[in-house]
């Protein structure tokens, strides 16, 4: 089936790019978030991991336009073609930054839903490469992102395909939220128990030189072993899965690439085992780190992370030990280099770490790790929901499948 192709802009309220220029931000959370390239991804947009500005910058960049529930975003630069659909309440203030173009579509033209997919389907996709240019960096015209052709089927038609593609990805948005509050709930024990020291008996136990009766303060390196095990030249395998730095967000592995070892990168080294925490050494405010969990005998990482493989204590303490804001920070104080401040194994190792009692151990165990457990399930279902709507997203935005008895919602 083929359906005409219109210049995108004709179909849409406006469609407009963001203010060209840096906005000055503030180092503290205001009520003013500024959304980057790097927060639109896979047709979310990232309303949480954000940098903040005053009143005043908001203002001036939100002139031209805000964006609100129903919006559409494309990055036109580093990377380009990424979507993501604006799902927030229009209450949010948020604005775009650099290299963000932003589509509002004419509800009596063009779902927005159905926007959001046909921009991230093949042929959408390779029309938005093919038209970026520059060596370094590539990236497309203000005018070429207005002038994009996309396939226009019949409003109702579209609505029913942008409504079957969003249910996936409704569902995912679920999911994360889900796994977010169990992993809130878990930090919030972690810190009632192990920083605000009110854990379970906590009444009956002294407390001397800042810490309960029984516990101590110790190095990393006494509970955990930092890069234990390595590819070596004798023991190389076929082929490996391989994540890299840019692949881990703050909590979670997001691809794994497979490889040929023979062609991985270099760095492909680093094995990891069930349990493992990794985290990157290479600019450590941007908190790239990631719980291993049951992982494909393959899978490596990158000599960039630390990989930091707990002992003699539950890994569920460990995670939430070495991920606090409080660790983050002695990370961030021991980084040398100014372009890609980096820390070394020795840094993880001299950390200072609270070791507990083995009974408070083993409690916060068996509240944790269930939790882990139940995050991870969350997570796998995600992935399945994402190969199952990408399957269906090429089909449904080349008319090869028959959507017109799908009811549409009144």
């Amino acid at each position: 089936m083929s359906w005409p192709l219109r210049p995108v802009s004709e179909l849409c309220e406006f469609a407009t790019d963001c203010v060209n220029k840096t906005a000055t931000v503030v180092d503290y959370e205001t009520p003013y978030k500024m959304i980057r390239t790097t927060n639109v991804k896979g047709g979310f947009i990232d309303i949480d991991n954000v940098r903040y500005v005053t009143w005043d910058t908001f203002e001036k960049w939100t002139r031209r336009s805000r964006p609100r529930f129903g919006d559409v975003v494309l990055t036109r630069e580093a990377p380009v073609g990424e979507v993501g659909r604006c799902t927030f309440d229009d209450e949010q203030n948020i604005f775009l930054g650099q290299r963000l173009f932003q589509f509002r579509p004419n509800p009596e033209l063009l779902d927005w839903n159905f926007l959001a997919y046909v921009l991230q389907s093949p042929s959408v996709q390779g029309r938005l490469h093919g038209m970026s240019f520059g060596a370094t960096v590539p990236h497309i015209k203000v005018g070429d992102a207005e002038n994009l052709l996309v396939p226009c089927p019949p409003l109702d038609e579209q609505c029913r395909i942008g409504g079957v593609l969003a249910a996936y990805d409704d569902l995912i948005a679920t999911n994360q939220r889900r796994i977010q509050l169990l992993e809130d709930a878990t930090r919030l024990l972690y810190r009632e128990w192990f920083v605000h020291l009110r854990f379970p008996g906590h009444e009956s136990v002294a407390i001397k030189d800042g810490v309960p009766e029984g516990w101590e303060m110790v190095k990393l390196s006494e509970l955990a072993d930092i890069n234990a095990s390595s590819i070596g030249s004798n023991d190389q395998p076929d082929s490996v899965l391989y994540v890299d730095i840019s692949s881990v967000s703050t909590g979670t592995i997001e691809q794994a690439t497979p490889y040929l070892f023979a062609e991985a990168p270099g760095r492909a080294k680093r094995r990891v085992h069930h349990g493992d925490i990794i985290w990157s050494c290479v600019r450590p405010n941007r908190r790239s780190y990631a719980l291993i969990w049951e992982p494909d005998d393959n899978l490596v990482v990158s000599t960039g992370f630390a990989v930091v493989s707990a002992r003699n204590v539950p890994f569920s303490l460990l995670y939430f030990a070495i991920t606090t804001d409080d660790f983050a920070g002695y990370l961030e104080q021991n980084a040398t280099g100014a372009a890609y401040p980096a820390v070394t194994a020795s840094a993880f190792e001299n950390a200072s770490v609270l070791l507990p009692t083995a009974t408070a151990m083993k409690d916060f165990d068996d509240c944790a790790l269930p939790t882990l457990q139940q995050m991870e399930t969350l997570k796998a279902q995600n992935v399945e929901l994402a190969k199952a709507r990408d399957l269906l997203l090429p089909k449904l935005m080349s008319g090869q499948l028959d959507v017109s008895r799908i009811v549409l919602p009144t």
